[in-house]
Order: structure tokens, then sequence, then C-alpha cells
């Protein structure tokens, strides 16, 4: 006979916080979102940690390498979809880890001897427009000259006239030296109010550039999440089938952290994945797994080597896995159940595993309960796929402007792989829809709208961590009259101009 299970499975919608005591230090601007992605001892740090606890969904309509930067820069982490060739995945990494990188290694070089019509192909193609003219042409030969957009007039000067004939040679250039501090680069670049300082060693190699623009993103972005060389955080989705060929290409790109992208994680393709990368790359390449609903789930992705794992089964707006397959959870009864494992796990092995809550945020006042039940961040799509940096179109339809936005496991992103089950028949059904999300604008000022409330919101709950608001939290569950009083009613709304 089948097990059933006596709880009913829930949505945050049928959940609120009751209010803590407010004291005089819990106002917005003390509280910390930051929060770990990794394993991690109890009480140590987390080898990676969010600055607020968000990540963009493993998705071609969401996680570009734009939305990654922007993400980042914002204290955030984007998985780069995996349904797409591996050597394309591995280039969107690559942008993303030389956006900025404080010590940049230079990707627009001439020689000497080439032409303003090689410049122009090369500001064409990498977007930049200071080149590093070396003596062979690569990013690590000898410096002779720099050349900027001052140094040429496109409607004048000839297109054959020789790098050489209008570069600022060697002998006028401000340089440091090999072995500087990031601080002291960007001391001789306000110094001299330069835009680019290159670096170069004892033999006059390039090595790196300093950008004065990289300074000023980082003043105005003070929850970038970046390495210790300054280089943007990123992660990258992978899958069961091609880990062996993805994997290596990934981390030779640099990403950072990888997760396994399931419609359902508990499985020993799984396993066998999390094995392998753990074997190849030990704890130096910290990998999540996932979809789970439960606690058995998580134990077992646990002991294969999961470094945090994925809460959630049929709750995204897109995802019709329910509808289709029958099976799911709702998303808050999935998370309690998980957190309660995941705090098991931690009191009898001292090992921390954070956990990551992927969908049913229908409002933004449901981020803060999903934190509250448990979740160590959390994972959204529909939320990220509004965005201006989304890598989708921005449609206009009647009045109102939209981006597209479909599931992995819809007929439009092709990624069969993503759901096989290890037999030899392709998969003949769907589990995500083609749809429209409404056009929102730049990701930072609909970011600070939802930060803040979250902050107001964790106030009014007397926590000004996460680690407090899971500890403290107070939630009840509400009854559907109770829903409809929570909004406006017995009124009537002006009509908006």
């Amino acid at each position: 006979m089948a097990v059933y299970l006596d709880d009913v499975s829930r949505t945050f919608g049928e959940y609120l916080l009751i209010p803590g005591l407010t004291t005089k230090k819990c106002i917005p601007s003390n509280v910390s979102l930051q929060t770990p992605l990794v394993k991690h001892a109890k009480n140590k740090k987390p080898a990676i940690a969010l600055n607020i606890p968000f990540v963009s969904a493993i998705m071609q309509s969401v996680s570009g390498p734009e939305l990654a930067i922007e993400l980042a820069r914002n204290g955030g982490l984007s998985f780069i979809y995996g349904s797409q060739p591996v050597a394309a995945q591995a280039n969107m990494v690559r942008r993303v880890k030389k956006f900025k990188a404080g010590f940049v290694v230079s990707d627009s070089n001439l020689t000497p001897e080439d032409t303003l019509a090689d410049v122009l192909r090369t500001v064409k193609k990498t977007g930049h427009s200071t080149i590093g003219v070396t003596h062979d042409g690569t990013c690590n030969g000898q410096l002779l000259g720099l050349v900027t957009s001052r140094d040429y007039r496109t409607e004048k000067d000839p297109m054959d006239m020789k790098v050489k004939d209008f570069m600022t040679p060697f002998s006028k250039l401000i340089v440091g030296q090999s072995g500087i501090s990031l601080s002291e680069a960007n001391q001789i670049l306000w110094e001299h109010k330069l835009n680019s300082l290159p670096i170069i060693d004892k033999d006059q190699n390039l090595v790196y550039f300093v950008f004065r623009k990289d300074y000023d993103s980082h003043r105005d972005n003070p929850d970038e999440l970046s390495d210790e060389t300054k280089q943007l955080i990123v992660g990258a989705g992978i899958n069961t089938h091609d880990y062996r060929e993805r994997v290596p290409a990934l981390v030779e790109a640099g990403v950072d952290v990888l997760c396994i992208d399931s419609s359902d994680g508990y499985s020993e393709w799984q396993q066998e994945t999390l094995h392998w990368i753990k074997r190849t790359y030990g704890d130096h390449m910290p990998v999540g797994a996932g979809n789970v609903v439960d606690s058995d789930g998580f134990r077992y992705l646990v002991a294969a080597g999961a470094d945090f794992v994925k809460v959630g089964i049929g709750g995204g707006s897109i995802c019709i896995t329910r509808e289709q397959k029958g099976i799911g959870r709702g998303q808050a009864t999935a998370l309690i159940d998980v957190a309660r494992a995941r705090d098991e796990h931690c009191r009898r092995t001292g090992a921390y595993i954070p956990i990551c809550s992927d969908g049913g945020l229908v409002h933004d006042c449901h981020m803060v309960l999903a934190l509250a039940m448990g979740a160590d961040f959390l994972m959204m799509g529909r939320y990220f796929a509004r965005f201006d940096e989304s890598p989708t179109k921005t449609l206009r339809i009647g009045n109102n402007y939209v981006k597209e936005y479909w599931g992995e496991g819809s007929n439009r992103a092709q990624n069969w792989q993503r759901y096989g089950m290890g037999g030899t028949e392709s998969l003949k059904f769907e589990e995500g829809v083609d749809s429209y999300v409404p056009y929102a604008g730049k990701m930072k000022d609909n970011l600070a709208i939802t930060l803040g409330k979250m902050k107001a919101t964790m106030c009014s709950c007397g926590a000004a961590t996460l680690k407090e608001l899971q500890q403290h939290a107070k939630i009840t569950l509400v009854s559907s009259t109770s829903i409809v009083e929570g909004g406006a009613h017995d009124v009537i709304l002006k009509e908006q101009n």
C-alpha cells in the first residue's frame, strides 16, 4: 500500500508572519541579507556567500550573461543556462568573468603595423575602445603603445593609416608595475586623471589593465558579489548526460559554482554526476543538486556530495509538471520539511547544507516567508525575466509591453536532456509553457523596491539578519476569508490615470 502523508500540501499564500518586537536598532539600514550559498562547517564562513538571497533560474529566457553581470553587481548570482552547446555556455561564463576584474586581461590588442581599419574591427568585435599595442598583437606581448577613441577620427583619417602613426607611444604612457595592489592602481588613475592604467612586468610585457570605470562601478554597487581578484561570481547549470564534457569546459572558463538542473533531482543520475564531479575536482568546485520536495530527497543528495539543495517541483509560474505527471508538493510544505532535515543534519554532523527555494513566489512578501521557513536563498525565473537584462525580446501587445518567458520543459527550449530518464525514448510531452511576463524595466530599480520591502518586513519581525529571522519568526496559517480581508475590500477603488 502506498505511503500517505498526513500534512496538507500548502503554498506561501496560506501563511502570514506575526510581527515581533521591533527594537530601535532594527531599522532597514541595519538589516543584512547576506546568506551562505554552499556547504560549510557550522559557525564557519562559507566559501561563497550571497549579499542578497537571490539567484536567477537556469533558463534560456532568464540567465544570460547580461543578467548574470547585473545580478552579481547587485549582490546575487546567476546560473548560466545549460540548454545550449558546451562552448556557447562556456563563452557566456567568460563574458561574465571578464566584465569587471579589477586587473583585466586585455582582449583588444594589435601590432604597430596594423591599420585604423583593424582598430575599428577590433572595437566592433570586443566592444572595448582601449587597445593595447604590443610587438606581436597578443595580450602579453611587449607593450609599445595604446590606442583609444581619442587617437583617431574616422571621418577624416584614412583606413589604411598604420597604428604606429597615431597610437600614444609607450614613452608617453603612465603605467603600473606588476605586483601593484588594486588600491594603488586606482590611486594612480585618480592622480593622473586617467581612464585606464596598463600594468606591465619587468620586461615591459603587458599583464593587465585597470580601468577607472570599474572603480566607479564598484562604488555604485556596494553589494557587488566578486572574488578576491574582483572578478564577478557566476554559476552555471549542468545536466546528468554530458557533464563529463561540459564541466571541464566551464571550469576552464572560470565558473565559480555549478548546479545540476532537473525537474526531479531525487535520482541515481544526479548521484552519479555528483560523485564524478567530487572525484575529479574535490571541494574546489562546489555543485548544487535538485530539485526535491522532502527530507528523503535532501538526505540522498547530501550523501552524494551536494553543496546545496534546491527545493521545489511544479511551483514555477511556467511549470506544469504537476499537471502532466501528478508529482510535486506545495512549496511551503516542501520547504518546511527540507529545512527541518537540513537543521537535523547540521546538528548531527556539524555541516550546514544551504537550501534554495525554487518556485512558488507570487508576491514579494512570499520571499520573506520562504526565508523565514528555512530557505537560505531563492531561485527565481519570472521575477528576473521581466527586466531589460534578461535575454528575451521586449514586445508590445495591445497597450502593454511584455517580455517572452518560456520554461525549460517547454517545446521551445528543446531541452529534452533535462528530462531524460535514461532510456532511448525521446520526450513526448512538455513540462513547461511558452508565455509572456509584464515588462518591468531595469533590474536595479526593481531590486531596490523588492529589497526595501523585505528589509521592512524583517524589521517588523524583529530580525536584522536572515539567521535571526529563521530563529525568531512567528508564522500562522490563514483562512480563505482572512486572505480576502488582507487586501483592499468594501471600497470603490479609484481608477488609475
